[in-house]
């Protein structure tokens, strides 16, 4: 195992100056691979995530990115609960996918909010105080925030595209100051699919919403 894991942290090529790693490599095919699937509302984006999680982790620990590190350990939990979540659909029975895109509610959205700044605050305190990682808010933000989004995109709620815009936007810069330059243009690419995958939810929600009589 130890011999495996030296390999992956072995550099398969340099990029803008920054070595990049096989597992970084691994991490940018699998994480480009399964955003496209979710724009798709392809229920093997979960299982491919997964893996995509196990590359980051040791990909994030060994820079630094500790809680980037335990966003992936509770990325891979829910997207156990996505997959069996998407398989089972609104009817309930296995392999049905047929899960209806939905609009978040206000209650949702002042929970979602809330939680993720609350937790954003802890994240970081427990970050400079119990790490040495030199990125704190962001890191802690990436977190809080891409939980929620995950837990958003389980239920197919079409708001959690809004979310991983935010998120990449924020990871973007984060991962370059990390010397992780190919992790950082696969976030340049999540943010291109993720503007594809709102805008094709949009049409896929629009399209099942009955239109609403006005009263005469």
């Amino acid at each position: 195992m130890e011999v495996f894991i030296g390999w992956l942290n072995d550099t398969a090529f340099t990029l803008i100056n920054n070595p990049v790693s096989w597992v970084e490599a691994i991490g940018f095919l699998t994480g480009a691979a399964c955003v496209w699937g979710v724009a798709r509302q392809k229920i093997w984006n979960w299982p491919l995530g997964i893996l995509n999680n196990l590359a980051f982790i040791i990909l994030f620990l060994g820079a630094g990115l500790y809680g980037e590190t335990l966003l992936q350990i509770c990325f891979a939990a829910i997207a156990v609960y996505g997959w069996i979540k998407w398989s089972r659909g609104a009817s309930g029975n296995a392999g049905s996918n047929d899960l209806p895109i939905r609009n978040a509610t206000p209650a949702e959205v002042g929970a979602g909010m809330t939680a993720v700044v609350l937790a954003t605050a802890a994240i970081a305190y427990l970050l400079h105080a119990g790490t040495d990682s030199q990125v704190p808010v962001p890191d802690a933000f990436v977190l809080a925030a891409s939980l929620a989004a995950t837990y958003a995109q389980a239920k197919k709620i079409f708001q959690h595209w809004y979310v991983w815009i935010v998120i990449d936007l924020v990871s973007i810069p984060l991962y370059f100051s990390r010397g992780l330059a190919l992790t950082a243009i696969l976030y340049i690419g999540f943010l291109a699919l993720c503007v594809y995958g709102l805008v094709g939810w949009k049409h896929l929600r629009d399209a099942t919403t009955e239109p609403v009589l006005e009263r005469v």
